[in-house]
């Protein structure tokens, strides 16, 4: 490849790039399945330039898909549209916790099918990047980590320590040999190409010494040696082993390079997104920018490319990592979170494209100033190259694509409760809109109160304050503190005369402590490691003070997670009192782990029996710690269905037993949003917010898998208050109402490379 600029002025930004990519397209349809195969078995290699399939150069271009946030029914439809769009790999990660939820006791059922999802792969003729880890990130739970690997005596993670090293190769072991057993690898006749061992380690390698360089060589060879039979891949590490392939993720990796020649040029994770936390705006990065550092990545030698994420999902149950991240993991990705298809893509069969053997001059023009539209002449022509773009030239002279001007259909993703559909609240970059209509519930809801403190013979009594997961394993984000003291009647006075008031401190809480002295709710705060001060209310003699912490979502990354915990830190102690502080750290505290509403599983069909629910009036002024329940009949057709919970405060929601994940109706900041998006200039995750004022998430995905025709049960705990009466059940579908942006875009492109020379 060869790459040229314009002249330029010391004054002036560097305007333009040109670059000539000479290339012979070949367009290789994928094998159909063959006896017990999905491929012609094929061995998988690579050099400076690309990944080899069968001893062929391929262009790979990827959708990140996480299995677990979907359900098995939605994989099929999510994969195809994936294949549609032009993808001819697929990349998931593999979720430690959720198929190890105790040691030694494996799942591998339901949404964590990890061989059904591979074989869909296959079946519809696309490859697969198998990420193992088992260290993912992914803004989910403890990264991945299951958390009883904390419980292990002497464990740190992630470095060169044999307690952690014997339990991370057997899960990985374990991953590859049922593979193997499967004949999912290429050379099997599978689908599966690559494998990743370890995720962005380099990022906090430095923390662990010379522990962490040597982990880097020990997970090395102990993957290679496990017989895949395919390239390892190690992302974010610079100093790869030789036979391990380094990879980039970030919003633009066209200045990567490898750590070897001999190493292709991979991009495992283009953020064509963000994550949003409870509270936060909600980031959207342009599509133009997307496709301008696809088209850079490219131009400069990339071949291997994936979006991280194509589709999102949704954290159900428990499953979002954090601290605080949000429910939805829609990643403003083009198949957004309730598997609908945002962008609308035509399918091109490669069969049907060029002659094979036929060489191509291929040209890519890239401007990479931020405001000025530049020309630039080559091979007798001109171009003008709008600012921040890219344009592709096929044929070395017709421009057929520029990344300012990206050709896609125009749809509105809106959410319907009635018939005929309406549109509501559209915005510039068309996120749902709702309309009013029937709320598909009943008025008959029922509701019944969660007891303050311990509640079950399970409670214990210990000396001194606990760290929270040490007592929950993670099995609730919920966890009761409670202790009793006696105040003397001197203090009561002192008060009195003084017209003050005791408080309670906390060195640090995370992420939310709710307060109650007495029985009665005194305040909360919330944050991550943030100090607490409440001023409470005290009588004379004997008073009890009920501490109950609660978890958002485990940290999912950085190093030395193990230590990372939750619960409390430093003292916890009464201050204000006549004569001094109070210390009540060392007392003994009572610890109730959970809720008894989680404990009777009352938002089953057989557990709900075990509550005593009363009706409730919806004129009165609805109470925090309360449990609710509700009917419903599903709405007709095939639609995804949503659930706007906006009018209620925090908790957790089920339907029909299904963890539907955890709501908070938290407000992001009415500033720092704007009504136009350049989309020029380097993105970041704060560029271009969107949702200022509002909720960060309102609606939920309730899986059609999940509905029952009638007599669904809708179960809410909520923690804070909120209005039962107002929720409403919706329908979630894409409206296209344009093909074509405008005149002045480029037809769609005809043809794609797939294979390089």
């Amino acid at each position: 490849m060869l790459e040229t600029s314009t002249p330029s002025r010391r004054s002036a930004i560097l305007t333009a790039v040109a670059a000539v990519v000479v290339v012979v397209v070949h367009l290789v349809a994928a094998a159909e399945a063959v006896s017990d195969t999905y491929f012609e078995p094929f061995n998988v290699s690579y050099d400076h330039r690309a990944i080899l399939i069968g001893g062929e150069r391929r262009m790979l271009i990827s959708a990140g898909i996480h299995y677990p946030r979907a359900t098995p029914q939605m994989w099929p439809s999510i994969i195809a549209n994936s294949k549609a769009a032009g993808a001819n790999v697929v990349q998931t990660y593999v979720f430690w916790n959720g198929h190890e939820p105790s040691r030694g006791q494996y799942y591998f059922e339901g949404r964590y099918d990890l061989v059904k999802f591979v074989k869909l792969v296959a079946i519809q003729g696309l490859y697969l990047h198998l990420r193992i880890g088992p260290y993912v990130c992914a803004e989910w739970n403890f990264g991945g980590f299951p958390v009883w690997l904390r419980d292990i005596p002497g464990i740190e993670f992630r470095t060169d320590n044999e307690p952690y090293k014997e339990e991370m190769e057997k899960f990985v072991k374990k991953i590859v040999d049922m593979m193997l057993e499967e004949n999912l690898f290429s050379w099997q006749g599978g689908p599966i190409i690559l494998a990743q061992i370890e995720n962005e380690y380099g990022n906090i390698e430095s923390s662990y010494g010379e522990g962490g360089k040597s982990y880097v060589k020990w997970a090395a060879d102990m993957a290679v040696g496990l017989g895949a039979g395919v390239p390892w891949v190690m992302c974010q590490q610079s100093d790869a082993p030789e036979n391990i392939i380094n990879s980039c993720n970030g919003f633009y990796c066209d200045g990567f390079k490898p750590n070897s020649y001999r190493k292709p040029t991979l991009w495992t994770e283009d953020w064509n997104g963000w994550y949003a936390y409870w509270g936060g705006r909600v980031p959207h990065r342009p599509v133009k920018d997307n496709s301008f550092a696809v088209a850079r990545f490219f131009q400069r030698g990339g071949s291997f490319h994936n979006y991280y994420m194509f589709f999102g999902g949704t954290n159900f149950g428990r499953t979002s990592g954090g601290p605080n991240y949000i429910t939805s993991y829609d990643y403003d990705a083009p198949v957004d979170e309730y598997g609908t298809y945002i962008y609308a893509s035509e399918y091109v069969n490669p069969n049907k494209t060029l002659p094979e053997d036929i060489g191509i001059c291929s040209l890519f023009l890239a401007n990479i100033d931020e405001q000025k539209t530049v020309s630039v002449r080559i091979f007798g022509k001109t171009y003008s190259l709008p600012p921040w773009s890219v344009s592709i030239l096929p044929d070395c002279k017709s421009v057929a694509y520029n990344t300012a001007k990206v050709v896609a259909q125009t749809s509105i993703k809106s959410v319907e409760s009635g018939s005929p559909p309406s549109y509501a609240n559209v915005t510039e970059f068309n996120y749902i809109g709702l309309k009013d209509g029937n709320s598909y519930f009943t008025n008959n809801w029922s509701s019944y109160k969660e007891p303050v403190g311990a509640w079950g013979n399970d409670s214990f009594t210990a000396e001194g304050i606990l760290e929270h997961l040490n007592v929950t394993k993670d099995v609730s984000d919920y966890l009761w503190y409670i202790t009793r003291f006696n105040i003397s009647d001197e203090d009561v006075e002192f008060w009195k005369e003084n017209d003050t008031s005791p408080s309670l401190s906390i060195g640090k809480s995370r992420d939310v402590v709710r307060i109650f002295v007495n029985g009665r709710y005194a305040g909360s705060t919330v944050g991550d490691w943030v100090p607490v001060h409440q001023n409470i209310e005290l009588i004379e003699g004997d008073n009890e003070v009920a501490l109950l912490s609660v978890t958002v979502g485990l940290q999912n990354y950085g190093a030395f997670l193990e230590k990372d915990g939750a619960g409390f830190r430093g003292q916890i102690k009464l201050t204000g009192l006549k004569d001094g502080d109070l210390d009540l750290s060392d007392l003994s505290w009572t610890y109730q782990v959970g809720l008894e509403g989680e404990y009777s599983e009352v938002y089953t069909q057989e557990g709900e029996k075990n509550a005593n629910w009363k009706d409730i009036d919806l004129n009165t002024i609805t109470s925090p710690f309360t449990w609710y329940k509700n009917s419903f009949d599903a709405p007709e057709g095939t639609d995804p269905v949503a659930l706007d919970l906006g009018s209620m405060g925090k908790g957790q929601a089920w339907v029909n037993g299904h963890g539907i994940g955890r709501y908070w109706s938290l407000v992001s900041p009415k500033g720092g949003c704007s009504n136009y998006c350049d989309y020029r200039g380097a993105y970041h995750e704060n560029k271009c917010s969107t949702n200022c004022g509002l909720p960060t998430q309102s609606w939920y995905h309730i899986p059609r898998e999940w509905l029952k025709s009638s007599d669904n049960l809708l179960v809410l705990f909520e923690e804070t208050g909120g209005d039962p009466s107002k929720i409403s059940l919706e329908l979630h579908y894409t409206k296209t109402v344009c093909s074509q942006v405008s005149e002045n875009d480029y037809p769609p492109l005809s043809n794609g490379l797939t294979k390089i020379y």
